[in-house]
């Protein structure tokens, strides 16, 4: 999109693009547009730049001709790194959650850099993760009111995210500036911290390319940025155990792993006519986990306790987390894994899962 019309829930139903909504036809004032150009301008110029970057860009480019000041510096993602398959990935998943989120909002995010850089998204994204109203304006059309309602909300996810030693690479200017890596940065620690129930892309790595005028010359350099590490990083579960090693040295082993589980969780659920063939895809939806519990410790579990037949996302999460309930009250220890990461196909942690029922009730008839 060309422009960003305030964001802004639409005041009836059915769900409205904000484009089409009041203030989506307030939008396009002079302040607007020139940033659309600026941006413009510097994506031209970064092309240039990407095109020699270890030179300076062609002699005769005077700095009137440029939205760059003198040693200013600014960035932009390689577009070969824009391609990547998991970096779309990474932008997909974050879309959708926050999309998500909002849902009851009536408000839509098409794209990242546009629709969040004035803090409106931002404020009702954090507002509902962290069940708390920020005292900011609703709607503010001015770039220095856009600013203060930026500074609100980073300074409240700084508050959030401090005490659990997030490095916050990004900030007001960064954010309003449009940058994408800032704001890619922003949504995974906000994903990360409110264990949103999402998969993130693993190793999303880009090339990032800073341009810097210098004399009246552009020069550029590229640098490698990541955007993602492993999942158990990013939760801040560091500690490695039994099965990080099968999967990073020893695959072989994990497939007799697997088989001895398949064997395990079939002498018991086979009592129910139900065989398990695939531990990748038949634990996700929670009901066999919940159906094993049961047969494990020996009890019927009343059917309206969990969802037979789960389609939703949500109730999938719901059966996994009965499951993990049902597992403390037979004195198993909290599962390492989340709910969201079965019901994601984390092989990982599926195979945690199994494997401490696994010790306990190996000798269960």
């Amino acid at each position: 999109m060309s422009s960003a019309p305030p964001r802004s829930p639409a005041p009836r139903a059915p769900r409205m693009k904000k484009d089409e909504s009041f203030l989506g036809k307030l939008g396009g004032t002079l302040a607007r547009k020139k940033k659309a150009r600026a941006v413009s301008d510097l994506q031209e110029e970064g092309k240039s730049a990407i095109n020699a970057p270890m030179s300076p860009a062609s002699a005769d480019v005077q700095p009137e001709d440029t939205q760059l000041e003198e040693n200013e510096e600014r960035t932009m993602i390689d577009p070969a790194s824009r391609e990547d398959p998991k970096f779309k990935e990474l932008v997909k998943v974050l879309l959708d959650w926050i999309n998500d989120v909002l849902v009851e909002d009536r408000i839509i995010v098409k794209q990242l850099e546009e629709d969040l850089y004035d803090g409106q998204v931002l404020q009702k994204l954090l507002e509902k993760l962290a069940n708390r109203k920020l005292n900011v304006a609703e709607v503010t059309q001015s770039e220095i009111g856009q600013k203060q309602k930026l500074q609100t909300v980073l300074e409240a996810v700084f508050d959030l995210l401090r005490p659990h030693g997030w490095a916050l690479r990004w900030s007001v200017d960064s954010i309003h500036g449009k940058n994408l890596v800032a704001i890619l940065h922003l949504l995974v620690a906000l994903a990360t911290h409110f264990r949103a129930p999402i998969r993130l892309p693993e190793h999303v790595s880009v090339q990032v390319v800073v341009v810097r005028k210098r004399e009246g010359l552009l020069h550029s350099s590229h640098v490698s940025e990541e955007l993602t590490s492993t999942t158990e990083q990013m939760m801040g579960r560091f500690e490695r155990d039994a099965f990080d090693t099968l999967f990073d040295h020893a695959p072989d082993k994990l497939n007799v792993v697997k088989k001895s589980l398949i064997t395990f969780v079939n002498k018991q659920l086979n009592k129910l006519n139900l065989e398990v063939t695939e531990l990748e895809t038949q634990f996700a939806d929670g009901v066999y986990l919940v159906l094993l519990m049961g047969l494990l410790e020996d009890y019927f579990v009343p059917l309206h306790n969990f969802y037979l037949t789960p389609e939703s996302f949500d109730q999938k999460v719901h059966n996994v987390s009965f499951a993990f309930e049902l597992m403390l009250d037979g004195g198993l220890r909290k599962p390492k894994a989340r709910p969201e990461d079965v019901v994601n196909l984390d092989l990982k942690s599926t195979l945690r899962v199994l494997y401490n029922l696994f010790t306990k009730y190996k000798d269960v008839e």
